[in-house]
């Protein structure tokens, strides 16, 4: 067997972190990797991989904007027994596999609800006679966190367990120490990767048998989306009423609707919206939606920015801002800085400020990714590849 790796993903409310894991995992696995992605999310469809293999746990997610109440894939409580059983599940995979490498999607510096099952892992991995090598992954901007015992937990954790800290995102438009006053204390553990950037879709024309060149997907589209989630749904109802007093609004509007979202919100949407609107469920092709848009429209979460700048498209951001979350704003207003897309704040959120928005967006240039570092993929499958040659077992 080959170089082996174990990455733990724990999402809640969207699908960002999985759809973020999955890139990594493709471009890991793309390395000569053996990956096996360990997902504890809903299961969501077509999620692509690539070469790695998908570990499906017993779902759960967050019911709330604030992560208090987890439920299961019934929607039912999440209690001591459910926790057994899914610690022995994830166990039983660790056991299995064996890895080089094992890496955590965002703990310690999150999901604190799942350290019922991390941390027997965690004190496994210490103990075994071939110790992995782990590894946190983390985006560029955490949730700012005031709580001094918080803090110190997650620098014990730190200490104590992880072996390095790959930070999917550049200093040079946002520190990690912004969000987490600590890192000096990890600095010999840190290191920035550059943004992980799913490039999977497909741009220009495309060929059809017989017939020549045909656009592709979404041509000159505006596409607006939320996440592939349960929330957005405000700033999806927003655009269809925004439609008509833009200067777009002879072009085709396709809003995405989240997988989570419930049917009746879903078929809301779909009474709403007038020809020349396509509302459906969001697509596994979306980078391809993307690539070939005129505009998108979105809540600026980390995996959608970087694909709408690396596209070269245009974007408008309307920053999520619910529970207690600060990063999709943070991220927006330094990209807004450089010129690179157009902002509006969610609390400013109506028709007519989003059609100047966007009308504003149109007349400024294409955008790009202006030299920030989108190298994360490749980089952080090297990093990830030499630890675990470095294990020499």
């Amino acid at each position: 067997m080959g170089r082996r790796v174990i990455f733990y993903v724990q999402h809640l409310l969207g699908i960002g972190h999985l759809r973020r894991a999955a890139t990594l995992t493709r471009a890991m696995s793309a390395a000569g990797l053996d990956v096996a992605l360990v997902s504890g999310g809903h299961k969501v469809p077509g999620l692509d991989v690539g070469g790695g293999r998908l570990v499906q746990l017993a779902p759960t997610r967050a019911t709330d904007l604030y992560f208090k109440v987890l439920v299961d894939e019934n929607d039912q409580p999440i209690d001591d027994a459910w926790r057994a059983a899914r610690r022995r599940q994830l166990m039983a995979t660790w056991h299995e596999f064996r890895p080089h490498v094992l890496i955590f999607e965002l703990f310690p510096f999150g999901r604190r609800q799942m350290r019922f099952e991390l941390l027997p892992l965690l004190d496994a991995s210490l103990a075994a006679p071939h110790r992995p090598v782990v590894v946190s992954s983390v985006r560029d901007i955490l949730v700012g966190q005031e709580k001094a015992a918080r803090n110190d937990e997650m620098l014990g954790l730190i200490e104590t367990y992880f072996d390095h800290v790959m930070v999917h995102g550049d200093p040079q438009l946002v520190s990690f120490e912004e969000t987490f006053v600590h890192a000096g204390r990890i600095a010999d553990k840190l290191v920035y990767t550059g943004y992980a950037v799913d490039r999977g879709g497909q741009s220009g024309a495309l060929g059809r048998p017989g017939h020549g060149p045909s656009p592709g997907p979404s041509h000159n589209e505006v596409i607006v989306s939320a996440g592939g989630g349960a929330v957005g749904l405000e700033l999806l109802r927003t655009a269809i009423a925004a439609r008509p007093a833009t200067r777009l609004n002879h072009h085709r509007w396709r809003v995405l609707v989240g997988i989570k979202v419930p049917d009746s919100e879903h078929e809301a949407l779909v009474r709403a919206a007038a020809p020349g609107i396509v509302v459906e469920r969001a697509r596994p092709d979306f980078t391809t939606l993307i690539r070939n848009c005129a505009l998108s429209i979105s809540q600026g979460g980390y995996n959608t920015v970087f694909e709408v700048l690396d596209a070269g498209v245009r974007g408008v951001i309307v920053p999520y801002a619910g529970g207690i979350e600060t990063e999709q704003t943070l991220r927006a207003a330094r990209l807004a800085e450089r010129g690179l897309v157009h902002v509006l704040a969610e609390s400013e959120l109506t028709p007519q400020a989003l059609a100047a928005t966007i009308d504003a967006a149109m007349d400024a240039p294409p955008t790009s990714t202006a030299g920030i570092d989108t190298g994360g993929n490749e980089k952080s499958a090297a990093l990830i590849g030499g630890w675990a040659d470095g294990t020499g077992w």
